[in-house]
């Protein structure tokens, strides 16, 4: 029996103008049916939630009772949000459940900071003939955040811009990727269990080019909050103006690891990294710099931990890594990979894939002119890259569009400081990955990589406007 994935407009659940199939990403059998919003769907969801956010009272610590409730639900329900994100996304029970353990702290971090939103009191006496007048900043919402969100984190990334927005004081409209709708549906369902004032939020469901489009040609949204590949973000920033953005979106992401480093620990965190939802994440290690003095023994270190790794089915006991999102995405990540071994890389590990299970890989003798190293794979691909001279590695990983995160392992210091003051990234993480998170830290990126920051406190100062209030004695 299959779902329904409808959508929420007007604070009723409502049917589409159209519908698609969600299919199971190892299976390929039909789980869902996804209802596809028409033009006067989204307009009524733009209006419901904007005319609902001017006309509700809906104070901080209201926020904050709503986020909380929400969280603790999230915590209670924790295991049914697995098993859905499982069959929308296609992955491993581990990966989900860390998905929702994530998530239920930013809600709560979201709950915490709505009571902490404060402006500062500006000294005007500091200025001459200004005595005797008083200043002081105060933040408000913006209005209406309109969230696009994608596949690869269904519930936490929907989390990250849905939480801030609401502890804010704002409305939201949000489109969740097509591929993975059914942890969005179950996320709005959850918020408005736990008090959430109905009009508040709205979900709509379709493509970018048709839905996600008339989002960003709309006036109503004073907020996009979006998740993506660069293009798309570039083509946000062109339709919305001098709106507020915030785009986390491509990435090209590398870690380090020095001669100095500890090996066995940075082989089994660089195997996490690299593999966890079948490396589709932004921040996945996708070129994994070693040092020449120490490359054959992290190679082996690296075949030791994926030794004892399974793939396949994700609800198996165990599973590691699953599919990728579809079979097309299957075929590209393979046909990187058989590309790069024609033009003479060497396969470490895996190098094949069954259905849209790509086998995790580690490759070597990758060059600069191959797409597994000059593109984002968003698989499970790793590249090999020995290096001899730090600046060296530092220059070439430097030497992208993007810059969102990196890392590196050593035990010295003059290294890892040299690391942090020249990696251009948003992120730098001494002896831990390029994938290294914490729900609490600000999360943006520089160059290609995006606009903006991630993570509740610093998504709720952008998310706001700040107001000057001067007072004069009568």
């Amino acid at each position: 029996m299959t779902r329904d994935a409808r959508l929420f407009v007007g604070g009723r659940w409502v049917d589409g103008d159209s519908r698609q199939q969600v299919l199971d990403k190892y299976s390929g059998e039909e789980i869902a049916t996804l209802h596809l919003a028409g033009p006067e769907q989204v307009d009524a969801a733009l209006r419901g939630v904007r005319d609902a956010q001017l006309a509700t009272d809906f104070r901080p610590y209201d926020r904050f009772t709503v986020l909380s409730r929400a969280s603790q639900l999230l915590a209670e329900r924790a295991e049914s949000f697995v098993e859905t994100i499982v069959d929308d996304a296609g992955f491993t029970i581990a990966d989900a459940r860390r998905e929702v353990e994530r998530a239920t702290q930013t809600l709560l971090l979201s709950a915490e900071e709505a009571k902490r939103i404060h402006g500062e009191v500006i000294p005007l006496d500091g200025a001459p003939g200004a005595g005797g007048r008083i200043a002081f900043t105060v933040r408000h919402p913006l209005g209406v955040v309109c969230a696009i969100t994608p596949f690869n984190s269904p519930l936490n990334t929907v989390a990250h811009k849905v939480g801030p927005a609401l502890a804010a004081g704002n409305a939201v409209i949000l489109k969740p990727s097509s591929l993975t709708p059914l942890t969005a549906v179950a996320l709005v369902e959850l918020l408005l269990d736990a008090g959430l004032p109905d009009g508040l939020i709205s979900i709509v469901h379709g493509g970018g080019s048709t839905v996600g489009q008339q989002l960003l040609d709309d006036k109503i949204p004073a907020f996009y909050a979006f998740t993506g590949s660069t293009p798309v973000g570039e083509q946000i920033r062109r339709s919305v103006g001098l709106r507020r953005t915030q785009l986390e979106l491509g990435s090209l992401s590398s870690t380090i690891v020095c001669d100095d480093a500890a090996l066995p620990r940075a082989a089994q965190a660089c195997v996490g990294a690299a593999f966890r939802k079948a490396g589709q994440v932004c921040t996945s290690v996708q070129r994994l710099y070693v040092h020449r003095a120490v490359r054959d023994e992290f190679a082996a270190l690296l075949a030791e931990e994926l030794n004892q790794r399974s793939w396949g089915d994700p609800r198996a006991d165990g599973a590691f890594v699953g599919p990728v999102i579809s079979a097309g995405e299957a075929e590209r990540v393979q046909s990187w990979v058989d590309d790069a071994v024609s033009d003479g890389a060497r396969v470490v590990a895996g190098g094949q894939r069954d259905k849209t299970v790509v086998v995790p890989t580690v490759l070597s003798q990758t060059t600069s002119a191959m797409r597994v190293m000059s593109e984002e794979v968003f698989g499970p691909v790793v590249s090999l890259v020995d290096f001899d001279d730090l600046e060296m590695a530092i220059a070439e990983i430097n030497d992208t569009p993007y810059g969102l995160a990196a890392g590196i392992f050593t035990a010295d210091i003059d290294r890892a400081l040299t690391a942090a003051e020249t990696l251009r990234m948003g992120s730098v993480h001494i002896n831990e990955t390029s994938s290294s998170r914490v729900d609490l830290m600000p999360y943006g990126g520089v160059k290609a990589s995006g606009t903006g920051v991630e993570g509740p406190k610093y998504a709720i100062e952008e998310m706001t406007e700040q107001r000057l209030v001067t007072i004069g004695r009568p």
